[in-house]
């Protein structure tokens, strides 16, 4: 069984472009949505401000889900499933520096973006924005975050539900 990667992207358009951040992965320079890994204790809203923040140093307002995402490596070694978001960034300009590896931040027209197919960091990325510019959006209030605190606590040895 393959490994799961929980991820985030943020889905950023302004006057017909998006905005890309061009950064090495793997040893090769590629272009992706401002994106990354949920870490423990972050819901997904949290995580993708972060992220945003982290690769362009804008502040992400996100606005609605565009679309929830599997992707598995061709060798079937590795899975992502990735929330994509949409939103807004607040005006002003980067407000810090950016994760080391991140080379530059680009705003692409789609046909922009077709023309880096082949240094797309997955097919995620065109994906992402295709459905985006199709439209499709999702409340946030589609997430849902279960934390121990909002949770009935569960007697496992009882297994049953207690408080």
């Amino acid at each position: 069984m393959s490994h799961i990667d929980v991820t985030v992207a943020a889905v950023i358009e302004r006057d017909q472009r998006f905005l890309l951040v061009e950064e090495y992965a793997a040893g090769k320079r590629v272009f992706n949505q401002p994106a990354g890994h949920l870490e423990p204790g972050e819901s997904l809203r949290q995580a993708v401000i972060r992220e945003a923040r982290e690769e362009t140093g804008l502040i992400f307002v996100p606005s609605a889900v565009v679309g929830i995402y599997l992707w598995q490596t061709e060798d079937g070694e590795r899975s992502f499933l990735c929330v994509a978001f949409t939103g807004s960034i607040e005006p002003g300009g980067p407000t810090c520096p950016l994760d080391e590896g991140i080379i530059a931040t680009h705003w692409l027209d789609r046909a922009q973006v077709e023309q880096r197919k082949d240094t797309l960091r997955s097919p995620m990325v065109l994906r992402c924005i295709d459905d985006h510019r199709a439209g499709i959006r999702y409340p946030l209030n589609c997430l849902t975050d279960l934390t121990r605190s909002s949770l009935p606590r569960f007697d496992s040895s009882r297994s049953r539900r207690t408080g």
